[in-house]
């Protein structure tokens, strides 16, 4: 497939593999179907930097920066340190791209299946006519409506956006699907803990002390909470 690209009067189409984003940028294409978003995603293959997010036939390609790797990891470590100490089942799913069939599709830096982890536990091939959404979702500096959007369409109980080291947390309503979702500083994942403190805070540990000794002192400030 190519991307039509008009400048002046000359209209250039441009294979989407040979389509070189830098770190750091994006690109937003209009007016695809469902097959269109399809066939991008065979072209551009399963082994590349770059995120996707398509909803209501606009599709947005971003090539993350570097640095922006480095902290969803650490989130991804901090969540099921947390979850190990309080004994619960989880399963990883990473950027496995969640598509709900004709509507939206989305690739999260990382997501974890938690309340449904035995549902997906001998899954090898994501399909979510068969199977929930993904408990939680990570993203990093992402400001894009679309990448919301998508999530909606989808139904993810619950997105943390990590930006500028400040954890924004987005939670779907269930109950009434129309308001779409809501910021709330309380985590459904973790209801009795602060996260929207600890996040920051021990991601920001992970980079001056290093990710193991971060962990060690998250496990003895999560043992002081008695309610998990």
């Amino acid at each position: 497939m190519t991307y039509e690209c008009t400048k002046n009067i000359m209209t250039v189409n441009i294979p989407i593999p040979n389509i070189k984003l830098n770190p750091g940028s994006e690109i937003t294409i209009s007016g695809l179907t469902w097959k269109d978003f399809e066939e991008i995603l065979t072209d551009l293959g399963e082994k590349r930097n770059t995120r996707i997010a398509y909803y209501q036939s606009k599709l947005e390609i971003m090539s993350p920066l570097v640095i922006h790797e480095r902290p969803h990891r650490i989130i991804a470590y901090i969540i099921t340190t947390i979850l190990e100490a309080q004994g619960r089942n989880w399963e990883d799913f990473g950027s496995t791209t969640l598509k709900r069939i004709g509507v939206a599709g989305i690739e999260p830096d990382t997501c974890f299946y938690i309340e449904n982890a035995l549902l997906v536990r001998n899954c090898s091939n994501l399909n979510l006519d068969d199977y929930p959404p993904p408990d939680l979702a990570i993203e990093c500096d992402v400001t894009s409506k679309t990448v919301i959007d998508a999530y909606q369409a989808i139904g993810v109980p619950e997105v943390w956006i990590y930006s500028n080291n400040k954890l924004t947390i987005y939670l779907f309503s269930d109950k009434d699907s129309k308001l779409g979702y809501q910021l709330s500083t309380k985590s459904l994942t973790f209801p009795a803990l602060p996260i929207t403190d600890i996040v920051p805070q021990f991601v920001q540990k992970a980079m001056i002390e290093g990710t193991s000794q971060m962990l060690k002192d998250l496990r003895l400030i999560i043992s002081e909470y008695n309610q998990f």
